[in-house]
């Protein structure tokens, strides 16, 4: 995560020097907000990974001796055939959709839809199957 955690601080870095520089030459208030806000939104992700890489082992990734056969093995584990991601992607599409049209019925309809996917996709494993 070291390495994620530096991309996102250069990133930081960068977002905050355009800021400045967009300030001085364009004196235009919401491409300042804009870029600021990029730029803190930026910084928490970067400490966000700064902190969790000093709870994990070293990954190869991590590490600028590593070999290609280092990351060999399991990644982790991947669903085969779940069915959550595309009603998922359905909600967030109608909530993106109802904030656009700024549609408050259909905001109140899609969040529930959208926690109820949320839900499923999380606890997908943990809940009893019924085709035993």
């Amino acid at each position: 995560m070291k390495v994620e955690s530096r991309i996102f601080e250069i990133c930081t870095v960068f977002f905050f020097v355009c800021a400045v520089v967009y300030a001085v030459l364009a004196r235009e208030p919401v491409g300042i907000v804009g870029l600021t806000l990029t730029g803190g939104l930026s910084l928490i992700i970067g400490t966000y990974f700064r902190f969790v890489s000093r709870r994990l082992e070293g990954r190869p990734e991590d590490n600028p001796e590593a070999e290609i056969a280092d990351g060999a093995g399991d990644m982790g584990f991947f669903s085969p055939g779940s069915y959550w991601p595309i009603g998922l992607a359905f909600a967030v599409a109608l909530l993106a959709t109802s904030v656009a049209f700024f549609e408050v019925w259909a905001i109140v309809i899609s969040v529930p839809i959208l926690l109820f996917m949320i839900g499923g996709l999380l606890f997908e494993y943990h809940m009893p199957r019924s085709d035993h």
